[in-house]
């Protein structure tokens, strides 16, 4: 299994209780994705380790998991900071124009006149939208907004997107 087989959907910042869950901050829009879940996969110095999921509960934002063989807060507490995976296979086609954020990093950034603007660096979201982070080749970070007057298209096969910088950016 390679890197290009999974998708990050969280971290495992914290432990709760004694007996060995963990507390996931999601990095999905669907938190309650890990209901839907059997397993998820957690990069253990450069390996995936597989863990069944046992129980989900939830507090404060975050996702509380119990994963079967984690029966202490001392084997818990290893799985602190790690980042939790599960595999692309398990995940549905996405609508038309959504797409998953680990696809969109690296993608390179034109504007609509054909000039490199620069590289995506990053992408997050905020209330109103999602907010591309794109590297110039200076090394300046620009940020554009998500929206259909400025993200015109994404070329996931050619490795592209295509914007129209509006004033202000």
């Amino acid at each position: 299994m390679n890197d290009k087989d999974v998708l990050e959907i969280g971290q495992i910042v914290n432990t709760r209780g004694l007996r060995g869950e963990v507390k996931v901050n999601s990095f999905s829009e669907d938190p309650e994705r890990f209901e839907k879940l059997n397993s998820i996969l957690v990069k253990e110095k450069n390996e995936y380790k597989e863990y069944e999921i046992q129980k989900v509960a939830y507090a404060k934002n975050q996702v509380i998991l119990k994963l079967k063989g984690i029966d202490h807060i001392d084997y818990a507490e290893k799985l602190r900071g790690l980042y939790v995976y599960i595999l692309r296979s398990e995940l549905g086609d996405l609508p038309e124009g959504k797409y998953y954020i680990a696809d969109l990093i690296g993608l390179k950034v034109y504007e609509d006149n054909g000039k490199l603007l620069g590289t995506v660096d990053d992408v997050f979201n905020t209330k109103s939208n999602s907010v591309y982070v794109v590297r110039t080749e200076k090394g300046e970070l620009k940020y554009l907004p998500g929206i259909p007057d400025v993200i015109k298209n994404v070329d996931l096969d050619n490795q592209k997107i295509t914007v129209t910088l509006i004033p202000g950016l």
